[in-house]
């Protein structure tokens, strides 16, 4: 019989283990990272409506409505950040998200 090259059975199954291994450990750095970019892209959604609500306010002199910024053009639509939550103006003109 010829002395063939290859990896044996417990070879495999170290590489397999190693690999388990890594797995376990960048999964959860994976998941923790995500919930500070959907807290980042909330942020910068809140900043940019505010924007345009101030600008509303300066073309209009009132204060708007999330529906008064989508009819006349300042958004396309209405804004959900990427958490779900939803982006509310409240009657002083300050825009925040709310949960739902």
């Amino acid at each position: 019989m010829k002395k063939e090259k290859g990896f044996t059975l417990i070879e495999m199954l170290i590489v397999l283990l190693v690999i388990s291994v890594l797995l376990l450990i960048t999964i959860p750095n994976v998941t923790k990272h995500n919930q500070g970019i959907q807290k980042k892209g909330c942020e910068g959604l809140i900043n940019m409506v505010q924007a345009q609500a101030t600008s509303y306010h300066i073309d209009n002199q009132e204060i708007p409505t999330m529906q008064d910024l989508k009819d006349n053009g300042y958004l396309r639509e209405l804004p959900v950040c990427p958490n779900g939550n939803d982006v509310v103006i409240s009657s002083t003109g300050e825009v925040s998200e709310v949960g739902s």
